[in-house]
């Protein structure tokens, strides 16, 4: 801390001004993690002297009141630990989801929408920054697929243990008979990759398609083939980008999704347990699915990985997602 606030307090940090944003953004990111550690010491010291004073006066209440207060700075310094595990290559990165659904029409493509909202309140309830990158609206309801960028410190870090196949059963709201359905949709998370990574893609390598965008672009995207599709051929990974009406500016953002990708696929390769996990390649269906969300006959949310679970769907479905994730990562990082 010591040196970036030299470091911030030199006028020439500024002829660079993305040098200094990385440097502030760093600088922030320190103070704020010394605070919280500060914080926590002194509430843990407050709270203990708060029990031996109402010990000594046979004050229950206060006794009571510390002690809750020490529960609760436990949660707190368990969520910090876990802070600490986001300590891979990408973590700190901001990062791509993409939502596919699954067979069965309609009702697996408002899961799908189901499932993008969901994130979309997650990442707003942390205070991050979302960007719409492409939609393809599904055919009465819901989606087929659709790419968003959510970026925020260490978006990357806490989404990447969403990647896989999600499992809805319930009432189809679509079926006049009011049958019970099971639905599945796919979740992919990538990093985005910082300018000084360096990723080769060759031209040759590369199928670049253009077509009509729809979906929840605005108006002005409709009346052009603005839109971009870009298939990797040695790999076939395919991107594709249609939030802008420029052709270039969507190929632009299409090519750092495609690198995003391709990074992503090299951590993969040097990381065996990532490899199996996430680089399989399945069908959205029965047997792949790293969670189950049940809404009948009964309520609860499981994570096949870690079992845990919880009756509280709507809350999940509302973005309350930290205790799944963190379960995730510790799983993922400790194997415990």
């Amino acid at each position: 801390m010591d040196e970036l606030n030299a470091e911030a307090e030199n006028p020439a940090l500024w002829d660079n001004p993305d040098k200094a944003q990385e440097v502030m953004r760093e600088r922030t990111r320190l103070e704020e993690g010394i605070g919280s550690l500060d914080k926590m010491e002194r509430d843990l010291a407050d709270n203990v002297e708060l029990i031996e004073l109402g010990e000594a006066e046979g004050d229950v209440g206060v006794i009571s009141e510390a002690e809750s207060a020490l529960a609760q700075l436990k949660s707190e310094t368990d969520k910090a630990e876990l802070q600490t595990l986001l300590s891979g290559e990408a973590d700190s990165n901001d990062c791509y989801l993409e939502v596919h659904a699954g067979a069965g029409g309609t009702e697996a493509q408002d899961w799908a929408e189901m499932l993008l909202r969901m994130y979309a309140r997650w990442a707003e309830a942390h205070g991050h920054k979302l960007e719409w990158i492409e939609e393809s609206a599904g055919e009465e309801a819901g989606i087929k697929s659709a790419t968003l960028k959510i970026s925020g410190h260490n978006a990357y870090g806490w989404m990447k243990t969403e990647s896989g196949v999600h499992r809805l059963v319930r009432i189809s709201p679509y079926d006049s008979s009011a049958r019970r359905h099971t639905s599945f949709s796919s979740v992919g998370v990538y990093p985005v990759v910082d300018d000084d990574i360096e990723v080769d893609i060759l031209d040759k390598d590369l199928r670049v398609d253009t077509y009509r965008a729809s979906g929840a672009g605005g108006q002005h995207v409709n009346k052009t083939d603005s839109a971009i599709r870009i298939t990797h051929l040695p790999t076939g990974i395919v991107v594709q980008c249609q939030n802008d009406r420029s052709q270039h500016k969507n190929r632009a953002q299409a090519m750092k999704m495609l690198k995003a990708r391709l990074y992503e696929r090299e951590l993969q390769m040097r990381e065996e347990e990532a490899l199996a996990e996430r680089n399989a390649k399945t069908d959205i269906g029965w047997g792949h699915q790293i969670r189950s969300y049940v809404l009948h006959p009964y309520q609860m949310v499981k994570d096949l990985r870690t079992n845990v679970e919880t009756s509280n769907t709507q809350g999940v479905l509302d973005g309350d997602l930290d205790e799944f994730m963190s379960a995730a990562l510790a799983f993922r990082v400790k194997g415990k």
